[in-house]
């Protein structure tokens, strides 16, 4: 590379350290790595949130985008992939994958090849959960490419996200006093198939057709415990697809890892659109992992998803700018392809678990083009529901809601009375979530995993939870709901898709009727969810 070419700081490619984490010494200058860059497209995906295409119109008048049509249009140019290849070679790194569909580019090379073409110090750092490599500061390439490159994820290998469920607080107990955790069903806990006939769910479908993608930012399922948990049910066992981004795979462990959030989404879904497809896409739980994973299920013409359920999150103030826009990029081309993408709100309450005395709402929830799911305790039996709250029991088992500060005010919710930020000095931005679902651990899901019978609430559960009921709906429309948004906030629509959740609050956020920043629009009614999206 010419020693006088100029750089330039990639936008937003900011980075601190965890706060409670120290240096402890460089990063290996012969350690091999990969990283993704992302890089521009040939033209930007429509501002869809005011495109009457994609606006309040019901899903039968919508034409969505072919993977295809959107790669001819939206994918990376030729000219733009040339010039990056040429960076790396200048640079001594090596060109691994280039997918022009979804704007990226693999490239691998020592972490002193890495420091040297992006400009920045890899360091290990220790804090309080494990170690990481990591840098400080921004990123930068030469000018050339500069217009081009829009991030560069993989450099710094921290995890990214938590996942968002909790155990029954009895169950809890059990097993911190050495009981056996599964001795009995807790009162009060539902399966999928109870909490379907609760929020009225369309009867007579199973989601034959459908597709839902399930990502994961680790550990993994067991087929035993799908045959003994559907077998139970009085299910068919679901077929399950496994595919692995970035080195990620299904590894199962036990029950106090993440098998719980992989085994939950799996077994919500299926249990409630029990002939689904589902694909699992596996990855580390970094910036780079979790994007690449979202991307390749939504570009994937194999499986071809309908649907995306996301579990895993973290406070909007944790992520790099470059982040939060590159992901939101993705979401956005999935409003395109008319992919709904169902979001975990969070399990923190409006502080989203930080401690500076901030709130905060989660991300991926809190991009405008996914439907943020939040949480309510559910009390009911058969068919009705006699009591339906706010999900909060503490500041750290409590529903995600609130004012996003980094998207602004959507168009459709111009109208939903959505609150200035908490925080001082902020003005009114993305209200989260959009809808909720039973998510109390007091009030969960009976689910199995690693062999033992046990009840998670979280926000984890409601994405699944839509996901399932979304998948019913588009087998009954014939076509895809897509961004379901603009749809559910409508003047036509509203409070009456939703049970109404007024009484509670989640820290800084209270409930009220109509739209609120702790449960949204409410709880689903499916039956006229599905009347509506039929025009009825």
């Amino acid at each position: 590379m010419p020693t006088n070419q100029k750089r330039v700081t990639i936008r937003g490619s900011e980075k601190n350290a965890f706060s409670n984490a120290k240096s402890v010494g460089p990063v290996d200058d012969n350690e091999r790595l990969e990283v993704t860059v992302r890089i521009r497209p040939k033209k930007p995906v429509d501002d869809l949130t005011s495109n009457s295409a994609y606006g309040d119109t019901l899903p039968r008048n919508r034409t969505y985008m072919s993977r295809d049509e959107m790669n001819a249009a939206h994918g990376a140019d030729p000219q733009d992939i040339g010039k990056v290849e040429t960076f790396a070679r200048n640079n001594g790194l090596v060109v691994v994958e280039v997918n022009p569909e979804q704007r990226r580019i693999v490239l691998s090379g020592t972490a002193g090849a890495m420091s040297a073409a992006f400009g920045t110090k890899l360091e290990h750092f220790e804090h309080p959960e494990g170690t990481y490599r990591g840098r400080t500061g921004s990123l930068s390439v030469t000018d050339d490419i500069s217009d081009i490159v829009e991030g560069v994820f993989g450099l710094d290998d921290r995890p990214q996200a938590k996942p968002h469920y909790q155990l029954h607080p009895e169950i809890f107990r059990r097993i911190h006093a050495g009981e056996n955790a599964a001795a009995q069903v807790p009162s009060g806990s539902f399966t999928p198939p109870q909490l379907a006939k609760l929020y009225d769910f369309p009867q007579g479908l199973d989601g034959t057709g459908q597709c839902v993608a399930i990502i994961e930012l680790g550990g993994g399922y067991r087929p035993a415990d799908l045959k003994a948990y559907f077998t139970s049910l009085g299910l068919p066992v679901p077929k399950v697809k496994v595919v692995g981004v970035d080195g990620g795979r299904n590894q199962p462990t036990n029950a106090n890892s993440a098998d719980g959030e992989v085994m939950l989404d799996i077994e919500v879904v299926a249990a409630l659109a029990p002939k689904a497809s589902i694909v699992v896409y596996f990855a580390p739980n970094t910036d780079q992992g979790f994007l690449d994973a979202i991307s390749k299920a939504l570009h994937d013409k194999t499986n071809k998803p309908s649907i995306i359920s996301i579990s895993w999150g973290g406070p909007e103030a944790s992520w790099t700018s470059q982040s939060l826009q590159g992901y939101n990029q993705v979401f956005q081309t999935a409003a395109a392809l008319g992919v709904t993408i169902c979001v975990a709100a969070g399990d923190n309450g409006s502080t989203d678990g930080e401690t500076d005395g901030k709130q905060y709402v989660d991300f991926p929830a809190s991009s405008p083009y996914v439907l943020a799911c939040g949480g309510t305790k559910l009390v009911g039996s058969g068919s009705t529901i006699s009591s339906e709250t706010v999900w909060n029991e503490s500041t750290n088992s409590a529903t995600g809601g609130g004012v996003s500060t980094t998207f602004p005010l959507p168009s459709y919710q111009s109208t939903a009375h959505v609150p200035p930020s908490a925080n001082p000095g902020h003005a009114t931005g993305r209200g989260v979530p959009d809808v909720a679902g039973d998510a109390d651990p007091a009030s969960g899901y009976q689910v199995r995993v690693d062999g033992q019978n046990l009840v998670f609430g979280g926000t984890s559960a409601v994405a699944p939870l839509y996901s399932g009921l979304l998948a019913l709906i588009n087998q009954k429309l014939g076509t895809r709901t897509g961004y379901l948004n603009p749809i559910i906030y409508s003047a036509r629509a509203g409070t009456a898709l939703f049970h109404d959740v007024i009484a509670g609050n989640n820290g800084a956020y209270s409930a009220a009727q109509g739209w609120d920043a702790c449960t949204g629009w409410g709880s689903p009614d499916g039956g006229k969810l599905l009347s509506y999206l039929q025009g009825q």
